[in-house]
């Protein structure tokens, strides 16, 4: 379980996290532990599964690239050959089934909506699976996730 201290550690790192080159060292500092315990802590927390990732996010359009959320109509048979083929793309983002007839959901972020179209014309070449909208953003709504322990 996570005591008074493991809190504060999540708190601190979900946003406003140390741009420097010991930044483990700098959230220690603010917590007054050692860069080591602020590791360890975090190992711990990685591995039980209360954090699954530390990573920035970035917005797409900041750095010059586009992104478009996508659906698919995928039969059941074509069902993980479509996710994997998806999923092997590095600018893919997230990938979800859902229960519905378009079933799939994924996002990809890409230098441009050419890369996109070339790219989900192979999906659908590699896959036989055709039916894929393409739902490019037009405006970005961010909502921070920030959650207080």
């Amino acid at each position: 379980m996570m005591d008074d201290l493991d809190k504060k550690l999540l708190n601190s790192i979900q946003s406003g996290f140390p741009i420097c080159s010991r930044p483990y060292a700098a959230i220690g500092e603010m917590l007054d532990m050692d860069e080591a315990e602020v590791l360890e802590r975090l190992k711990k927390l990685k591995a039980s599964g209360i954090i699954r990732r530390i990573g920035g996010n970035f917005g797409p359009e900041n750095l010059g690239y586009f992104s478009t959320l996508c659906a698919a109509k995928v039969p059941e048979e074509k069902l993980e050959v479509f996710t994997q083929t998806v999923n092997a793309y590095p600018g893919v983002t997230h990938n979800y089934v859902r229960e519905n007839d378009w079933n799939v959901w994924f996002t990809f972020i890409e230098p441009s909506r050419e890369v996109i179209a070339r790219n989900l014309e192979e999906i659908a070449e590699k896959t036989g699976v055709t039916e894929i909208l393409n739902l490019p953003a037009t405006h970005v709504f961010k909502i921070r996730a920030k959650f207080s322990l």
